[in-house]
């Protein structure tokens, strides 16, 4: 009897749960479909303009390819030659140089101007309002601006050096090959010290004064306080502004190009500018070489993720420490 009676309870249970399981299971992939539909649009554009373009440039370096046509398939060829090309070898070194050099110079000049920024100085708002305003000009500006100051003939440079006395040192900065990468590297740091600063300033405003505080009281110095709190306290935004300086220095290309072209004779010549002259035909002569110039683009893609992983590393080793 009592078999008899439960059965058609279980029965009815059981059709009683399925009937809302199907129901909740619809409402959720009806809300999965709604996501589906917000996100498709960034998905394509993702697909279409990011990633599509990116993996085919990893197979056009592997192609023999003008700009025109059909490329021919020659796997590694273009990278084998990069081992014999010397203005590869001496771009990729003044690449290095480059970013080494101002990855220091925009990180440690932009930090102590914050630090003295934000010691309270009368006119300190204008000062950070001075020093950014360079940032707001657009490189190209900037290099033709810079390209004019150090003309050898009617630079405001040399006109400077002249009127203090040290005219033996006037002469055309960007046509000498000891001087023209210096001359580029101040104008770079003039160009991003100013938007650094801020970042390094914006990250001083989290440092609790309460370890300043604490500091005073055991009889540290200014020096000491900057040394052992503000520095080590402003690791995290040290290690963002190391690697956007890196990733910066190994693609230059819009300010070496608009002052120098690349030269004197290669003296100036980036990675940036010898993939876009072998591109475009300036350097391979008549012939556009777009495999080639695709096959240097891919190294700099390798240099770029090599040094920010590096720095991501050496960034949580000594978060861990």
């Amino acid at each position: 009897m009592n078999a008899t009676v439960r059965s058609p309870r279980l029965r009815a249970d059981r059709s009683g749960r399925g009937g809302p399981v199907r129901s909740g299971r619809a409402s959720r992939l009806a809300r999965y479909a709604v996501g589906y539909a917000f996100v498709a649009p960034i998905v394509a554009f993702f697909l279409t303009f990011v990633l599509y373009p990116f993996l085919r440039s990893f197979y056009i370096s592997l192609t023999q390819w003008s700009g025109f046509g059909v490329p021919r398939f020659v796997g590694l060829m273009n990278f084998a030659n990069l081992l014999d090309d010397e203005i590869f070898w001496q771009s990729l070194r003044t690449t290095l140089v480059f970013t080494v050099v101002s990855t220091v110079l925009q990180t440690v000049l932009p930090m102590a101007l914050a630090i003295l920024l934000a010691a309270g100085w009368r006119g300190s708002v204008v000062f950070r309002t001075v020093f950014f305003m360079p940032q707001v000009v657009s490189l190209v500006v900037s290099g033709l601006l810079w390209q004019m100051m150090y003309d050898g003939n009617f630079g405001l440079v040399n006109r400077m050096l002249t009127s203090v006395g040290l005219g033996g040192l006037a002469h055309n900065w960007l046509a000498d090959p000891g001087t023209v990468l210096p001359a580029i590297l101040v104008v770079s740091l003039w160009q991003s010290a100013g938007f650094y600063m801020l970042v390094f300033f914006a990250g001083l405003q989290g440092i609790d004064q309460t370890l300043y505080e604490a500091a005073r009281v055991d009889g540290a110095s200014k020096v000491q306080e900057i040394l052992r709190i503000t520095v080590p306290m402003l690791a995290p935004v040290t290690g963002v502004v190391v690697t956007l300086n890196v990733l910066g220095g190994v693609k230059v290309f819009e300010l070496i190009y608009v002052m120098t072209g690349g030269g004197p004779n290669h003296a100036s010549e980036v990675l940036g500018t010898y993939l876009y002259g072998l591109a475009f035909g300036s350097t391979a002569g008549s012939t556009p070489a777009v495999g080639y110039a695709t096959a240097v683009s891919v190294v700099v893609f390798v240099l770029g993720m090599a040094a920010v992983g590096l720095q991501f590393a050496m960034t949580r080793r000594a978060r861990d420490v």
